[in-house]
């Protein structure tokens, strides 16, 4: 994967996205600790309230602001988003009330919304060869991944040496200097946008979705992937230590077998990717996760036992992995159902429709989690997922395929 850092204008995108995730990551750290230097012991309730908040921005803002910024440069566009992701990180650690971190947070998911999906319909452009396109998208959830793993490292480094409202600093820096990256890369020239009404090009991503085979099962897809992520997201924690009674660590070592299963899958698909199309690939992880959540189900309910820690690493390395299977070549489909006038349109659509999953998802793991228990919990959302893999394989039938050309060399 190498070779596509070559290209001189994504290796700076590219670094980009790195800097700017690690900024996100130490944004996180800092954030929970500032909502208890504030809130004390109502913090979780802060923290539960500003993630409400960033999900609706992003399922709210992201096609709005595509609409509305069609004629912008996609360059000023980008730097400007991360200019107010900066200007609000530099802002927080000021804040003294509640409310104050909800219109900061706000205002810096609803930049974040503008940011993503621009910035993702650029690198098509960037990259028009399918092949080295492919290796971008390993790449970018390579970043992801590491970006989960690195950032609470590098902030518990960071506090053993500086204040914990000195992180801000750090997502401050990580924003300005993915705003300087921007500016510093040479953008192909965007094809025209044709004048239209404003609710045709707010609900134009949706009308694709809606209108090609393979977006439709995508977003089934993402239904899955919500299923899976929400259960590992907000239960893992509850799962470690409230049910195997295991330390904060093995919090971590849980996590990171989600997200190497997630990388190893993501190093593995672009050769993959370049013999075969991207069904089979997409719908066997829509399969796999009900599957692994039935199976988490499963030996939760069972009497813990020796085994059932080595059982657990397996089955997050699966889901993980999984995961990455839908979402490395999620934005190829994108690609191939848009173009240079309605990408930015389709995958506004895609960030917006994607989170909103999360919407339903994330409270019924941690409600039912709560009410029910975990191994009920679990059942219930491979219940869902299982529904959206369903839905998923009857959209995108193999009549319905795109297929590739084989390569006959790969790297």
């Amino acid at each position: 994967m190498r070779e596509v850092l070559r290209d001189r204008s994504y290796a700076k995108l590219f670094t980009a996205q790195v800097v700017a995730l690690l900024g996100t990551g130490l944004l996180t750290v800092a954030l929970g600790l500032l909502a208890f230097d504030i809130a004390g012991g109502d913090a979780g309730v802060v923290l539960g309230t500003a993630l409400t908040i960033k999900m609706l921005a992003y399922v709210g803002v992201a096609s709005l602001i595509s609409a509305v910024t069609s004629h912008v440069p996609r360059k000023l566009l980008l730097v400007s988003s991360d200019a107010v992701r900066a200007g609000v990180a530099i802002s927080l650690p000021f804040v003294t009330e509640v409310w104050q971190i909800y219109v900061l947070i706000f205002v810096l998911q609803a930049a974040s919304a503008t940011f993503t999906p621009a910035f993702q319909a650029v690198i098509p452009e960037v990259l028009p060869d399918e092949r080295q396109y492919t290796r971008a998208l390993s790449l970018s959830r390579l970043a992801y991944d590491l970006e989960s793993l690195v950032s609470p490292v590098l902030a518990a480094t960071l506090l053993t040496v500086i204040g914990s409202h000195h992180l801000f600093v750090g997502t401050f820096i990580g924003f300005a200097g993915s705003a300087m990256l921007v500016l510093a890369t040479g953008f192909p020239r965007m094809a025209a946008v044709e004048p239209a009404p404003f609710f045709e090009r707010l609900t134009r991503g949706a009308r694709d979705f809606l209108r090609t085979p393979e977006l439709r099962s995508l977003l089934a897809m993402n239904l899955v992937v919500a299923t899976s992520t929400a259960m590992v997201i907000v239960n893992t924690v509850v799962l470690v230590q409230g049910g195997l009674d295991r330390s904060q660590s093995d919090v971590a070592v849980l996590l990171a077998g989600y997200g190497a299963g997630s990388m190893a899958v993501a190093l593995a698909l672009p050769r993959l990717l370049d013999r075969w199309p991207d069904r089979p690939f997409m719908l066997a992880g829509a399969t796999a996760l009900p599957i692994g959540l039935a199976a988490v189900s499963l030996v939760l309910a069972l009497p813990a036992g020796p085994g059932t820690w080595a059982l657990l690493l397996m089955l997050w390395l699966l889901l993980g992995g999984a995961t990455s299977l839908i979402l490395t070549p999620s934005a190829r489909l994108l690609r191939r159902a848009s173009d240079g006038t309605s990408r930015p349109a389709v995958f506004a659509a895609q960030f917006s429709l994607s989170h909103a999953c999360f919407i339903l998802t994330y409270p019924t793991a941690g409600i039912l989690g709560a009410v029910l228990g975990l191994p009920a919990t679990a059942l219930i959302l491979a219940g869902i997922g299982l529904l959206g893999a369903i839905a998923a394989r009857s959209a995108w039938t193999r009549t319905l395929d795109v297929r590739q050309p084989v390569l006959t060399t790969l790297g």
